[in-house]
């Protein structure tokens, strides 16, 4: 159907009560990307106070997608995190009623902007990484089918380098000329994200450095008074390059670079294991250097959407996109695999400490998620260790706070952090804060296992106190000898 305003597609929704005629922002894509993003622009005020945008974040009508939209029309989180001015946003945003979901791709014929936050996934072609365009053509596609002349399109998704200008506006031309419009009807940026889930989610869209480019200069700048409408640009400038493939390039070396030094400190972590050093003390040492300050540490394991495949986006874009099959990424290509198996050291560690066996040995794993504070179990080290774990014969249970179901391994997972009873071993792998604030005498009671940890999570003080308790300790990038 056709809508005529955003108040009568909020009608249609069960929301009540008359609305203003504002700019219309959509967000397409609700994801952990997508629904912050939906919510920082709704936050977005103007002078006197009043909302700058009505924004609509639009999902696909899955399962999933309708979960999605149903709480967020509801005033609740679509997906768990620890964000309370996120929270408070939101439930501004549905007091205000300038916020609501829908499936409805109509929405998308209201919107002045619509940003692009949907998953482009890497995938094996023959054993060669590649990835499946099919999903963004496809949402690229309802956008030009849909979206008023005039209106602006930014990609914010993480692409191989050269998508927007090879993939992306030609679809979007094409679509418009078989509408009858100009092939420029519709503008096309990109801005990628720097979004960072966990305590501080809101601030890293709106208090965090964008980069942006346009596909035409005129796209550069609608871009650049859009995001300057939901950023503090006085405080964190905006950074306008040259092309839509150089903004794509920003945000894979950014991540890939992080990925590469994330693997390089694993070798040093198992020095620090061998000699009987701390690689934390030493790394901080290092750290106070200002060139140095953003140096890894070792830890358990790399997760999450983007560190695990955003460095094979340059290799992939330069075959795909440029016929540059000739062009290599070495350190970027062996960085994923080697923090790809990084939950492997963990577990081969536990197997030596446990006397060589793993066959029903019952391991108790505190943390599921791939970051503190958040509730997102995609590519989770987690998941590597626990496969590998059960295939030598172990029993594992795992627990984590923000997380009641794990989808991947279609777990249940209990409410409350299981007591250390009954365990041969109990792994720290992720620092949330109900691990960093447990009563870790209340909590052993009588049982004293092997307390493994994985990722940083104990501090000097407390690995002393379980010492004491009579737990053997070991660490990830420790030597056995550390307190």
């Amino acid at each position: 159907m056709t809508l005529a305003n955003f108040e009568q597609l909020a009608r249609s929704l069960g929301r009540a009560g008359a609305i203003p005629e504002r700019p219309v922002v959509c967000v397409q894509g609700l994801g952990f990307v997508g629904f912050a993003m939906a919510i920082a622009v709704a936050r977005a005020r103007d002078e006197r106070g009043e909302p700058c945008f009505n924004t609509i974040g639009v999902e696909l009508p899955t399962p999933e997608g309708e979960a999605k939209l149903m709480a967020m029309n509801a005033g609740r989180m679509p997906l768990a995190n620890s964000d309370e001015r996120l929270h408070e946003a939101l439930a501004e945003a549905h007091r205000a009623g300038n916020l609501i979901a829908t499936t409805d791709p109509a929405a998308y014929g209201l919107a002045s902007v619509t940003a692009v936050d949907i998953h482009l996934d890497v995938v094996s072609d023959g054993g060669r990484p590649t990835v499946d365009f099919g999903g963004l053509r496809a949402a690229i596609r309802t956008l030009g089918e849909h979206m008023p002349p005039g209106s602006l399109v930014v990609v914010e998704t993480t692409m191989p380098p050269g998508t927007c200008e090879k993939v992306v506006a030609p679809l979007l031309e094409e679509t418009l000329e078989g509408r009858g419009l100009p092939r420029d009807a519709i503008q096309l940026a990109h801005a990628y994200e720097r979004v960072m889930p966990g305590s501080g989610y809101l601030d890293s869209i709106v208090n965090f450095w964008r980069v942006y480019a346009g596909h035409t200069p005129e796209a550069a700048d609608m871009c650049e008074a859009f995001l300057s409408k939901i950023i503090d640009v006085e405080q964190y400038p905006l950074t306008r390059l040259a092309s839509t493939t150089a903004s794509e390039t920003g945000k894979v070396l950014e991540n890939s670079y992080r990925a590469t030094n994330i693997a390089f400190i694993e070798e040093w972590g198992r020095f620090a294991e061998a000699v009987g050093i701390d690689m934390f003390e030493i790394l901080n040492a290092i750290r106070v250097r200002p060139t140095h300050n953003n140096i890894r540490q070792p830890g358990f394991g790399v997760g999450g959407y983007c560190l695990t495949k955003d460095p094979l986006l340059a290799a992939i874009g330069a075959r795909e996109l440029f016929d540059r099959g000739d062009l290599e990424f070495p350190f970027s290509h062996r960085a994923v695999q080697v923090n790809q198996v990084m939950p492997l050291v963990s577990l081969d560690q536990i197997q030596g400490l446990l006397g060589g066996d793993l066959e029903d040995k019952r391991i108790l794993l505190l943390g599921v998620s791939y970051r503190p504070d958040v509730g997102d179990t995609r590519y989770s080290p987690s998941e590597t260790f626990v496969k590998e774990a059960r295939d030598r014969g172990a029993v594992v249970h795992c627990h984590d706070p923000l997380i009641a179901e794990w989808p991947e391994l279609e777990m249940q997972l209990p409410g409350e952090t299981p007591k250390a009873e009954g365990f041969d071993a109990v792994v720290f792998a992720v620092p949330h804060q109900v691990y960093l604030q447990l009563d870790l005498g209340s909590w052993l009671g009588d049982a004293r296992p092997l307390i493994f940890d994985a990722n940083d999570v104990l501090t000097r003080p407390r690995r002393r106190q379980l010492r004491q308790l009579g737990c053997r300790v070991a660490c990830i990038g420790r030597g056995k000898d550390c307190e």
